[in-house]
């Protein structure tokens, strides 16, 4: 019975080797005036635009009136490899968010993925609108 036992605990101690390839945590605080001439595009409700931070760059998206989305551009497939970073599908009216290298496809509205090779969303990272200003931050 004991030789069962370890040869189990063996055998789960070998499986759970971790190649997990995950999207680092950088730190991540700023703010954007909307009423800013760059930022021009995130006036009306369903439009995106790229702003630098995070990991590979940030694309915010607003959702609602009072709502933005803020996910980070690496591709939640293999992050670490240069090429893995999504853009906006102009294709589809910016609501995917699209790999080239792996082919993945994600929802601009959650972050999650439809096609391709990821399995794990996007990271998400926090905002608040005051009206004027736009936040993001971890």
């Amino acid at each position: 019975m004991r030789f069962i036992f370890f040869t189990l605990l063996s055998f789960s101690f070998f499986s759970c080797t971790d190649d997990n390839d995950l999207i680092p945590n950088v730190y991540v605080n700023f703010n954007i005036q909307l009423s800013s001439a760059e930022f021009s595009n995130l006036q009306a409700v369903g439009n995106s635009e790229y702003v630098t931070g995070g990991v590979k760059g940030i694309i915010l998206y607003r959702y609602d009136f009072d709502t933005f989305l803020a996910f980070d551009r690496a591709c939640s497939f293999r992050p670490s490899i240069d090429c893995e970073r999504v853009k906006i599908d102009n294709k589809t009216g910016t609501t995917l968010l699209t790999d080239s290298c792996c082919g993945s496809k994600f929802l601009i509205t959650d972050g999650y993925p439809i096609e391709g090779s990821a399995l794990l969303p996007l990271k998400r990272y926090n905002t608040s609108f005051d009206g004027e200003n736009i936040s993001v931050f971890n």
